[in-house]
């Protein structure tokens, strides 16, 4: 089991082993130092409403096409079965052995950027997230790649630890002192994921985490299938990037530990995502699209402001 384990990454690289130490290291001194603080908080009631689904979920039928293969990047792996008969169906639906390789991967990039709505809930696998229509960024990758292998389209993990701009600090970390606290105390911000599919010869990026309308309200471009956020509205921790095949072993746990130490803060995070939305929705119907949006931005892919002087991390 072990070799196996190794073989399919899923025990964890030194330097996410290092980020998750630091990180719960940095965690149990800030919740001693406000234990009080912490209960209070804790006993907080946070109206949330989680966001309804905006798709339906195609029929499985039998003979639907699918890709079984052992071969690394197109096997299942923790939390990413793309064998499930709901993965299938929607690969089949989303045009998987029809369309050529890169326009599929387009289209799933389409699919799970605009319809799954970013929230922080606990990791669990891809037909979970596809069920419920709304995921942090970690769910939303793993659909991606699911989808992909699905299709015999190879596709893994790129997991990063970095700093982001303005308005996504304020959405995330400037909610409650105790979370402010914990990422002042730590030399990075998140961990984030992408995805990369291997398509004519090359790994193409895959950033499906933030919706166009999120990104409207923040201000910055509207990014398509091959767009790096690195360098548009995040910046790495450098030497913390880790491409994988498969998210590791403990992930989960942690993303349970996070939900349960201020199930509070949590849910304003998720309201203040749902509030961006949902102000970037009423912007593009304003400005008459995305086109005109992106004209307005004069096409560039501009940095936004970085938190540079901050510090954390949370699984956004």
């Amino acid at each position: 089991m072990l070799r196996e384990w190794k073989e399919r990454e899923y025990i964890p690289p030194k330097n996410m082993v290092k980020l998750f130490v630091k990180g719960s290291f940095e965690l149990s001194k800030v919740m001693l130092k406000n234990f009080t603080k912490l209960k209070k908080v804790r006993q907080e009631k946070v109206i949330y409403r989680p966001p309804k689904r905006m798709y339906e979920i195609p029929e499985y039928k039998p003979g639907m096409k699918v890709v079984r293969s052992d071969e690394k990047y197109l096997r299942p792996t923790l939390f990413c079965n793309p064998y499930a008969k709901e993965i299938i169906a929607l690969a089949n639906h989303l045009g998987a052995f029809e369309k050529e390789p890169y326009e599929y991967a387009n289209d799933v990039f389409e699919f799970v950027k605009r319809n799954v709505i970013l929230q922080i809930v606990p990791i669990d696998g891809v037909v979970a997230t596809l069920k419920r229509g709304y995921g942090s960024c970690i769910h939303k990758i793993s659909l991606f790649i699911a989808l992909c292998r699905a299709a015999g389209i190879k596709a893994r993990y790129k997991l990063y630890a970095l700093t982001v701009i303005d308005q996504w600090y304020d959405t995330f970390i400037n909610v409650d002192p105790i979370m402010r606290e914990w990422y002042d105390a730590m030399g990075y911000f998140m961990l984030h994921g992408e995805g990369e599919a291997y398509v004519d010869g090359k790994w193409v990026v895959a950033d499906v985490g933030p919706t166009p309308e999120r990104q409207v309200a923040s201000g910055i471009p509207i990014t398509k299938f091959g767009d790096d956020s690195i360098g548009i509205w995040a910046d790495a921790i450098p030497g913390g990037i880790m491409r994988t095949e498969s998210l590791p072993l403990g992930m989960g746990f942690l993303s349970k530990l996070m939900m349960n130490i201020s199930p509070g803060s949590i849910a304003r995070m998720n309201n203040n995502v749902i509030n961006m939305y949902e102000k970037g929705k009423k912007m593009l119907e304003e400005m008459g699209g995305e086109e005109e949006y992106m004209k307005k931005m004069g096409g560039g892919m501009k940095m936004p402001t970085m938190k540079l002087e901050k510090k954390g991390i949370i699984f956004e």
